[in-house]
Order: C-alpha cells, then structure tokens, then sequence
C-alpha cells in the first residue's frame, strides 16, 4: 500500500511538472494595487489552491454543524439506553 501511494506521488509530481513545463509564457497577471508578469502555470496553480482553500472553508460550516447534531443524538441514545436498562431492572408486578 505504501509503494502504491508513493507511486501516485510521483506520478502527480510529473504531471505538475509537466504542467509547469508546458504553460512556461508569461501572462499579464492584473490586481488592485498593479500588474505582474507571471507564469501561467503559476498563476492557475495559485487560483486552484485558492479555490481548493475556499471550498474547504465554505464546507466548514455545514461539517460543525453535522458534529454537533451527532453529539446530540448521541446524547439522546444514550439517554434511551439508559432508560430502557431502568425500565428492565424494575421488578413486575402480577395484578
């Protein structure tokens, strides 16, 4: 499993050299405060991992919110549990 991951490793270095190596021209890279010559594969790297970033961030919030609601019904079937064994443990009484 270890060598399959090393390989899948390398693998996408290559490609992102690759990459690198193929969009090498320099772009005009414009913001706010002025303008930069940059690598192309530069420029979309940055935007991917920017994006990449972003999406983790927006995801944030809905995953603490699904941990708290797990917190919570853990809670409650613990609290079921318990008394259900309460329930079990009273003695019956015959009418």
């Amino acid at each position: 499993m270890r060598i399959i991951k090393l390989i899948l490793l390398m693998l996408i270095v290559m490609l992102g050299a690759v990459f690198a190596v193929l969009n090498a021209e320099p772009v005009q890279f414009n913001y706010y405060f002025g303008s930069r010559e940059l690598p192309l594969s530069l420029v979309m790297t940055v935007a991917l991992g920017a994006g990449a970033l972003l999406g983790m961030l927006a995801c944030m919030g809905l995953m603490f919110g699904m941990k708290r609601e797990n917190i919570m019904l853990r809670r409650k079937s613990q609290l079921a549990s318990q008394e259900v064994n309460n329930l079990r443990a009273l003695p019956l009484k015959d009418r």
